[in-house]
């Protein structure tokens, strides 16, 4: 990026960029002068062959390098060669190193306790209610038939069909 230019002095230009470049330059010991491709872009391919920006310059030998925060595409790999990158720009998600504790109830953790306390509820209600149901207006079994409608029976019922279990 370019500095504040105050009271006429030279535009400076700052960044890591422009920090590699001068280790580049004292390590291997050359002199360099920075311009800006005129139409102040990267480079892309245009329709009758040509490139333009940055790397229109380099392809045309009016620079010797070019340095900026470029993606390396193919098609800009085949006019020019291109480093190593060292930066990289991806998306990152910082995390809070994880507990190494064991909860008995992690189960549990896929949903909120308000959710589960729905979920409760429901079974209850719904269990109450085929049991008031069931004791209201018993079904016709055959004869010699036995079975038992209870409270725990009806609740085990619902909560079976709930978790789809036998």
């Amino acid at each position: 990026m370019v500095s504040e230019n105050v009271l006429g002095k030279p535009k400076k230009y700052q960044g890591f960029s422009i920090d590699v470049l001068e280790a580049l330059a004292t390590y291997l010991g050359f002199k360099y002068e920075i311009y800006v491709a005129p139409d102040h872009k990267y480079g892309s391919p245009q329709d009758d062959g040509s490139w333009n920006g940055l790397i229109g310059e380099l392809v045309f030998k009016r620079a010797d390098i070019g340095i900026s925060a470029l993606t390396i595409t193919p098609d800009r790999e085949n006019v020019v060669d291109f480093t190593t990158r060292y930066m990289d720009y991806s998306v990152g998600v910082l995390l809070r190193k994880a507990e190494k504790t064991v909860d008995m109830f992690a189960c549990l953790a896929p949903f909120d306790l308000s959710l589960w306390a729905c979920i409760a509820g429901t079974v209850l209600l719904v269990g109450l209610l085929v049991y008031l149901l069931n004791w209201l207006n018993p079904p016709r079994l055959q004869m010699g038939s036995m079975t038992s409608t209870t409270l725990y029976n009806s609740m085990w019922f619902v909560y079976g069909s709930f978790v789809q279990q036998g």
